[in-house]
This record gives C-alpha cells, sequence and structure tokens, in this order.
C-alpha cells in the first residue's frame, strides 16, 4: 500500500475536544484523525492540492458524503471525499481489521438467531446501527471464512520450530438448542530465528488425551515437526498426548502453574514468604541453585504435616517445572511460563465477553481465527519481530 503523509488540523482537534465528552474524547480524535488521512489520500490521486489549476487534470473533487465507521470505540460518523467522475476510493475501510468484522458478525448472529439478550441488542445497536441484516451477515461471512479457514490449514513445513506453546481456554457455546462448554485449543511456535507464529487453532469438546491428539497430529498433518521443547499446564491429558505425539520433546511444566498449585495448599497467613522462597528457587541461574533452593525449601516446611501436600507437589513437579535450563540462558524468561500464550487468551476473552454465548460453532472459530490472525499480523509488522534474540 501507498505510505500516506499527511499533516493534522490541530485547531479543528482542539474544538472537537473541547466539544466532547470525556467518554468520546477517543471517537472524537479517530474522526479528525481519519478524515485527514482520507483527505491527503484524495490530494494524492488528484496529484494536486485543492486550488490548483492544471488544465491536464483528470478528475475535479467533488465534495465529500457521510459514512458510518466500526471501530474498537464504537460506531463513528466520517466525511469521505469524493471526486466528479466516482473514480477515487479511499483504502481506510480496506484496513478495517478481520477480527472487528468477525466481532460484529458474532454479534450479528445473536440477533438474527434469536438468542440474543437486551443488552446484545443494544450493543448492535451502536455497533452496526438499529437493524442488522441477513445479506450483512452473508457479506462479512462471505469474507472471513476462506481467510480464516485458509490460515488456520496453512502448510507448516516451511519452517523450523524450536518451542511450542500450547494452552486450552473455556467458551460457551450453543449447540442444538443447548448451551455447552467447548474447549478452545491454541499452539503458539518460536522458530529457529525467535520470531513467533500462532500455528494452530480448534474448538472442540473438554481437554482429554484424545482431543489433544487430534490437535497435535493435525499439526503434524501440516508439516510441523516435534519441536525441542512444549511449555504448557499439567493437564494430564495434555501431557500424555505431549508424550506420544512428539517422541524425543521435552516437556515444560509451567512455573506460574505450578507455584499457583503449591502456595494452594498452604495457610493463606504463610502464602506470602513462601510465594518469594519459590520465586527466587525459579529464578536461580542454574539449575543446581535451584535444585539446592528447593532442598531448602523442603527441610524448611518439613517438621509439620500441614505443609505436606504442599512439599509433594513441588517434589512431584520440580523436575518438570526446570526443563528450561537446558535451552540458552537468553531464553529462559520466556519459555519457563505459558505466559505468552496467556496474553492471547485473555485478548480472546475480552472480545468474548459482550457475546457471552456464542451462536455457533463457526461463529467461534470465525472470531477467535480472526483475532489470532489479526494478533499474528501484529508479531509480523512489530518493529521487533523476535521474541527470542538468539546468538545467530
Amino acid at each position: 500500500m501507498t505510505q500516506i503523509n499527511f499533516t493534522l488540523d490541530f485547531e479543528k482537534l482542539k474544538e472537537e475536544l473541547i466539544r466532547s465528552n470525556l467518554n468520546d474524547v477517543v471517537k472524537s480524535t479517530m474522526i479528525v484523525v481519519l478524515n485527514a488521512y482520507m483527505e491527503r489520500e484524495r490530494d494524492q490521486y488528484m496529484k494536486k492540492e485543492a486550488y490548483q489549476r492544471d488544465e491536464n487534470r483528470h478528475d475535479y473533487r467533488n465534495g465529500y458524503y457521510e459514512r458510518n465507521f466500526t471501530l474498537n470505540v464504537g460506531k463513528v460518523k466520517l466525511q469521505v471525499p469524493r471526486t466528479r467522475t466516482g473514480n477515487f476510493q479511499t483504502e481506510l475501510f480496506e484496513q478495517y481489521t478481520r477480527s472487528d468484522q468477525a466481532f460484529i458478525l458474532s454479534m450479528a448472529e445473536m440477533v438474527i438467531n434469536g438468542v440474543s439478550t437486551r443488552k446484545v441488542t443494544k450493543v448492535m445497536e451502536q455497533l452496526c446501527g438499529e437493524k442488522v441484516s441477513k445479506s450483512t451477515v452473508s457479506s462479512i461471512t462471505q469474507q472471513l471464512d476462506p481467510l480464516v479457514n485458509d490460515w488456520a490449514n496453512r502448510p507448516l513445513n516451511a519452517s523450523v520450530y524450536r518451542y511450542l506453546f500450547v494452552d486450552a481456554m473455556y467458551i460457551k457455546v450453543r449447540e442444538n438448542d443447548k448451551v455447552v462448554s467447548k474447549a478452545v485449543y491454541i499452539g503458539l511456535a518460536v522458530r529457529e530465528d525467535g520470531t513467533r507464529e500462532i500455528i494452530g487453532l480448534q474448538v472442540a469438546h473438554a481437554e482429554s488425551k484424545t482431543n489433544w491428539s487430534r490437535f497435535f497430529e493435525q499439526l503434524k498433518s501440516r508439516g510441523f515437526q516435534s519441536p525441542k521443547l512444549v511449555i504448557s499446564d499439567a493437564h494430564l491429558g495434555l501431557r500424555q498426548a505431549i508424550q506420544e505425539q512428539f517422541v524425543g520433546a521435552s516437556w515444560q511444566r509451567c512455573t506460574v502453574h505450578l507455584k499457583r498449585n503449591i502456595l494452594a495448599k498452604f495457610p493463606k497467613k504463610e502464602k506470602k514468604e513462601a510465594s518469594a522462597l519459590l520465586r527466587h528457587m525459579f529464578d536461580a541461574p542454574n539449575v543446581k541453585i535451584a535444585r539446592d533452593l528447593k532442598d531448602q525449601f523442603l527441610t524448611r516446611y518439613a517438621e509439620e504435616a500441614k505443609y505436606e501436600a504442599a512439599l509433594r507437589i513441588l517434589e512431584e513437579g520440580f523436575d518438570d517445572a526446570v526443563q528450561f535450563y537446558a535451552e540458552p540462558k537468553i531464553a529462559h524468561s520466556h519459555i519457563k511460563t505459558t505466559n505468552v500464550i496467556e496474553r492471547i487468551n485473555e485478548e480472546i476473552r475480552r472480545r468474548e465477553k459482550p457475546i457471552r454465548i456464542f451462536p455457533n460453532n463457526q461463529s467461534a472459530f470465525r472470531l477467535i481465527g480472526s483475532l489470532l490472525l489479526d494478533t499474528q499480523k501484529g508479531y509480523d509488522q512489530s518493529r521487533n519481530k523476535r521474541y527470542i534474540y538468539f546468538q545467530q
């Protein structure tokens, strides 16, 4: 896309902000910015500034028309420039993110299928106007479904992946006139060059060895090879599937989840001290020091029976939680937890919350897939693309 440089009218911006309520400040700012952007686009199309005369001009400015445009902050009304021939088209609306389209589509499906609440209807009025037609839903579906499906099934044999993070979160979906709980399986891998790639998405039934195995088999069918390390929580079915599907790969148990499980067995008044000791243990500079700190922890609390359950969890989980020490030190802070994928889950939860119950499985897959697609685009376009800076 052609790069557009434009100058904002800050006096106009100031006037808009003064007239705005506090809740409308972001909307007012975006209106001024987007209007200025489109004006500059038309100037570049015309190849002449406004009021410059040229006998060989190919078109003429022809005022503006109003168009509603939906953003994360809500619906805004823009002044879209036009020309006499009608050949000028702004690229602004083509940049409208897939995740926002999918969000609106999911809400619209709820309204049309008659499964929405009064709150959902009110949100839809704010986002899309008073009415949502089936043709609108169909139009967005036709644009998004092939994109999301192609992305979710793309080949993975072009890259070598060093690490694989996996996790599942739960959503509610309407199925056969019932509301059921579905698991959303997500896989994020780190390539040998240290960059991130979201490689897997699946909406299926509750976590089990069988379902996790199907998820991994789908990755492998697309060309994914066993990584050096798989990072996850300690779900039994997941651990068994990792062991069977990725022979030779090590498993890193998320240290945050392990610490949480240990502290859950401590009396409330003693959790703060125990938490600090566990943090030092898994932040140790090497595995030898980490083992020494573990032994000190066990000795400190071994005398009283009330700590027995917590100490057993530590002893059983420690070795799996220190596998990251076998990897380059630069990677330790990144691979000892599932934080990178938990942040993705939080963003999904934020967008899923207003919907509450997805109208169908495909709607959930479309919205979450679109969000992941836009997240990956953000990774690829970031100034610091590498997640881990390995020595090359």
